[in-house]
Formats: C-alpha cells, structure tokens, sequence
C-alpha cells in the first residue's frame, strides 16, 4: 500500500480482504513501524551527532556550522467532516504538513506531521515540537565555535530554511530579495545550495513511496500515521539500499505557501550578517 499507492479497493481485490477492514490494518500497521522503528532510525541526536551532521553538511555544502535543512510539504487527502477551512490549503485542496529537517544523507533527523493545511511554514515549524524544544533553547545542541580558517567570532550552530521561515538564532533564512547586495546575494546562493538538500530529501521520499503522490482517502488521524511510517521507512532504506539521485527530480508534493518576510530577530539578524561576511571574506569559494 504504501510502496504502490493502492487504492483500498484494489487492495480488497487483490488480497480478498474485506474494505472495510484493511484501513484498520493500514493504520496499526504503519503505528507499530513507527513505534519500532523511530527510536533507531530517527531518534533524536545528541551533542556528538549533531557535530558529525554539521561536518557531513559542510563537507557536501560547503555551508559551516549547519545541523540540517527544514522545509514544508503539502499531503494530499480528502476533505474531513465538519472541518471548514482548516485543511484547506492556498492551491485550493485539502492537505495535511509534513515538515522535515533533513542531513546530508538525505535522511530526516526529524519529523513533524498533521499541521493543517492552510498554516505556513513558519507556523508550522513554531508549532512542532522540534521548533519549540529548538526555539526554546532545549535541544542539546553543540557550544557555539568559529567558522573554518576563523578564530573568532564563535558562531551558533543552525538550520537552514526558505522565505517562509522566521529569522532566529538557530535558523536561518535568506535576505529579502528586495534591496539585496552583492555580500546578501552570495549568501542566498549558498543557503539554497544546503537547504536543496531537504528537497531532494522530500524526492526520494515520494518517488519511494508512492502513497504520497494522491489523495489519501482515509481520515487525518490515519494520514498522519501513514506518513510517519514512509518517513522513518524512507530512513531505513536509505541507510541500507542507498538511492538513485534520479528518484529526487519528480515530486509532486507541494511546498507550503511562502509568507511574506518575517521581521528578524536582533539575534538572528547578527548571526546572519555574520555567515554572509564570512562567505565574501575567508569562507569565499573559488
């Protein structure tokens, strides 16, 4: 079902089991692969992994100090009962938000699904768990450190995100395009260079599982479910069978509405000021 994209009817005829049975079987299942699955396959980092992420993005990023991408998609199902607008989202179908913060192994250091889909990115994240626990300064992130060829100023340890993200200490978002400079324009190229990698993430994750290319006909308790278990498969796999990069270039799972730019943080505003000199200065590529 979740390879294949099976509608429950094709199911019912091609295993002789009862309609009304199999969205049972589809939801305790795809719970116990999250249950047994997650602690080992995304569990959340400690200090030490996080470093090891951070050398791993920088290697293939050439973006330092970075601990993941996050970004937003768009879950195709049907139109809940009595639920208004909420689901609803700017491309006029009803949709539930995966948010994900991938590595540079294009895996998911973590999820968070079933934000309505008429929020936006920046809601989204600031809703989750991961963006509380990450915005209210408890996760266990590694002590701020210079940037490579540097000696100082230590800088933060972050994440990177498009438009629709706000600007804080631990996550970082492009300048406005509006009014940009050559030193913010260089920035913006390398942010998008790191933050390609969660799209690429979210390829592979639907091209695999197909279930995620329709409209999911089951109620958004189950959705959630389901998603859930192709992100923590999606890792599973990864790790074992590798990918073919191919897979990533078709996706049809949209990205969440961007909002207008978001007022930066004072702190986040000085971090970004500081990566983008670093990259015209020291940092600058050949």
């Amino acid at each position: 079902y979740l390879a294949s994209g099976m509608t429950f009817t094709d199911l019912e005829f091609d295993f002789h089991i009862s309609r009304k049975t199999i969205p049972f079987i589809v939801k305790e299942t795809c719970k116990a692969i999250w249950e047994v699955l997650s602690p080992k396959e995304m569990p959340l980092p400690s200090k030490e992994i996080w470093l090891k992420i951070a050398d791993q993005f920088h290697q293939v990023t050439d973006f330092p100090n970075c601990l993941g991408a996050v970004d937003g998609k768009h879950i195709r199902i049907i139109c809940p009962a009595s639920s208004g607008s909420h689901y609803s989202n700017y491309k006029k179908y009803f949709s539930i938000v995966l948010l994900g913060v991938a590595d540079a192994n294009y895996c998911f250091t973590g999820t968070d699904v079933g934000a309505y889909g008429r929020e936006g990115d920046s809601n989204a994240f600031k809703n989750s768990n991961f963006g509380r626990i990450l915005l209210q300064q408890q996760l266990d992130l590694p002590s701020d450190r210079p940037l490579p060829l540097t000696t100082e100023p230590s800088l933060p340890f972050v994440f990177v995100g498009d438009e629709a993200f706000g600007l804080y200490e631990h996550l970082m978002r492009p300048y406005p395009s509006r009014n940009t400079n050559e030193e913010h324009r260089i920035f913006n190229c390398r942010l998008s260079r790191a933050r390609r990698l969660v799209e690429c993430t979210f390829g592979i994750l639907s091209n695999k599982w197909r279930i995620l290319h329709s409209s999911m006909l089951v109620l958004p308790e189950t959705a959630i479910d389901i998603v859930k278990s192709c992100c923590v498969l999606h890792n599973f796999v990864r790790r074992r069978d590798g990918y073919v990069f191919e897979d990533s270039l078709t996706c049809d799972t949209d990205d969440v509405e961007q909002v207008a730019a978001v007022g930066g943080r004072y702190i986040g505003i000085a971090v970004r000021d500081s990566f983008s000199a670093y990259f015209s200065s020291t940092g600058a590529l050949p």
